[in-house]
């Protein structure tokens, strides 16, 4: 890419699309193509159709999805599966048809098999059954390995999929009925040291930046203790608990957002398909790269260092009737490694990080 060429950056309001956005800014880049939601909705194709047919840019960065953790992903499967082919199919085919130059897919570690031996390479994806509460999204997702996959086949673009393990940083969602587990965890641990302290004020700011069932500062107390109780931040006699998922037995690798995004522009400026697969193979497959660190915690841990880094001082139960999830999900790094990138934050400094950006 050169500076002033012209990029358009899918779902550059998320968690990652805004990572990219800021990076390719810092590093000089300076002609953006962007839509919001509202402006342009992905899952119209013709509106898709005609927005690359009058824009023409020359690289995309397809990091729009509809994306939520294991309650929205079980509860929602049919949006999900929906929302995500629909979002893909569109971007990819009006990529190619209008010359796009290079696509960068972000998919999910969640393609792989439930059972996945451990670390996940790039191989074992279609080897075994999925992890039940996310496998709409998942299939989605494997769907859009093999569309940009099947595209550079028979068309000869220059179609990337990268899959980034779970990932946290500015811009991350905390909506307790769809969160991921690790802003779930600073939200909850936060809000429950402000009850601890009888700090209202802290309740009740945080409520009105980030309103939970409609249920915002200005509500009564008792409203307020009502909805934090039901979504897991539970006051009583004994003082202040904050309930957790499952067992906290299962282990997640996570990776801070300006990582990956330093990772996706790397590729972008860096890498080509034909760069993804060993030269002279009869099937070409597994082209996709993943993104990590290649090192994991269990949730327990993870809830632990939350806690102390917050200042927590209440109970953490965790319900082991409500369903754990895949067991271990690390990501195998070596293909990312040869092609020339690794992390550079660890978690306990992106932990800090997050939790200054949310209460910024």
């Amino acid at each position: 890419m050169d500076k002033d060429s012209k990029i358009y950056i899918a779902g550059h309001r998320g968690l990652v699309g805004s990572a990219i956005l800021k990076q390719l800014k810092a590093q000089g880049f300076t002609n953006f193509v962007l839509r919001t939601h509202s402006e342009l909705d992905l899952v119209d194709a013709r509106a898709v159709g005609d927005f690359f047919a009058q824009e023409k840019p020359e690289y995309v960065f397809l990091a729009a999805a509809k994306v939520g953790g294991i309650v929205a992903n079980n509860t929602y499967r049919g949006d999900f599966i929906y929302a995500n082919l629909m979002i893909q199919n569109n971007v990819v085919h009006h990529s190619y048809l209008n010359g796009v130059k290079k696509l960068l897919f972000l998919g999910s570690t969640c393609i792989y098999p439930k059972e996945c031996p451990q670390p996940m390479k790039e191989d074992y994806l279609l080897t075994d059954t999925l992890e039940y509460t996310n496998e709409p999204y998942a299939i989605a997702k494997i769907a859009g390995i093999k569309l940009c996959e099947s595209y550079n086949l028979q068309y000869g673009t220059n179609f990337i999929s990268v899959m980034p393990t779970n990932l946290y940083g500015p811009n991350d969602n905390f909506d307790l009925e769809k969160s991921h587990v690790l802003p779930a965890l600073i939200r909850k641990m936060h809000l429950g040291k402000a009850l601890e302290n009888q700090d209202w004020e802290t309740v009740k700011r945080d409520l009105n930046a980030r309103p939970i069932e409609s249920i915002d500062g200005n509500a009564d107390e008792s409203k307020i203790i009502e909805v934090l109780n039901k979504y897991g931040i539970v006051k009583s006699e004994d003082g202040i608990a904050v309930e957790i998922w499952g067992s906290g037995r299962p282990m997640r690798e996570f990776l801070w957002s300006e990582d990956m995004a330093e990772a996706c522009i790397f590729i972008m400026q860096n890498r080509n398909f034909e760069d993804t697969y060993e030269a002279g193979q009869k099937e070409i497959r597994n082209t996709h790269i993943n993104i990590g660190t290649g090192k994991d915690v269990s949730i327990k841990e993870l809830a632990e260092m939350i806690k102390a880094m917050v200042g927590f001082e209440g109970k953490l139960q965790f319900n082991a009737d409500k369903p754990d999830g895949t067991m271990k999900k690390l990501t195998d790094v070596s293909k990312l490694h040869g092609l020339g990138w690794k992390h550079n934050i660890e978690l306990e400094e992106g932990l800090e990080k997050m939790y200054k950006w949310y209460n910024s």
